[in-house]
């Protein structure tokens, strides 16, 4: 049985088995301990019963007006605990509590080449909204795909009509 929990400042020092995939970002502490204080509601945790991290996701909630939205900073599974569901828990935890804020969509940004999540985020309702070019940087700097999925409050469904050309980071307002 997994149970999902908040994510507390002692779980940093438990976690790091969980960010050794090499498509998860890893941030510094000062980065997860500012979304743990400004965003705790969306920095979840899933816990099994013998009390190891199986995986969590960190997000927030910004914009303005018509782009209130929830956002996906991390999400990652443990490998042992992968294809059991628990990425779309996770998921579906953050899409909740977007709704109870009101927001108009959930967005994430997913590197092209992670076929395997692009097409998770797919099977649970996400399109891709745009593509921004270079937003990886690394060896080989890589695109990635803003996806989206629209929420109740987005009767019209405005937020998820998708671009039809490339944009670069610079150009886009990222609230």
């Amino acid at each position: 049985m997994t149970t999902l929990r908040p994510f507390t400042c002692d779980d940093l020092f438990k976690f790091n088995n969980v960010n050794f995939d090499p498509l998860t970002e890893t941030y510094g502490l000062s980065f997860y301990t500012q979304y743990l204080a400004k965003w705790p509601e969306y920095f979840q945790l899933a816990e099994s019963p013998s009390e190891h991290i199986m995986g969590y996701i960190m997000g927030k909630v910004e914009g303005h007006m018509d782009n209130w939205h929830g956002h996906v900073t991390a999400l990652t599974v443990s490998p042992d605990y992968r294809r059991l569901g628990l990425a779309a828990l996770l998921m579906s935890f953050l899409e909740d509590i977007s709704e109870k804020k009101r927001a108009y969509f959930v967005d994430l940004f997913v590197r092209k080449s992670n076929k395997v999540a692009i097409n998770m985020y797919t099977n649970l309702g996400y399109i891709i909204y745009r593509t921004i070019l270079e937003y990886y940087s690394g060896d080989q700097d890589e695109d990635a795909y803003d996806m989206r999925k629209a929420l109740s409050r987005d009767v019209n469904k405005k937020s998820v009509i998708p671009y039809t050309q490339p944009v670069r980071l610079e150009d886009i307002d990222m609230n």
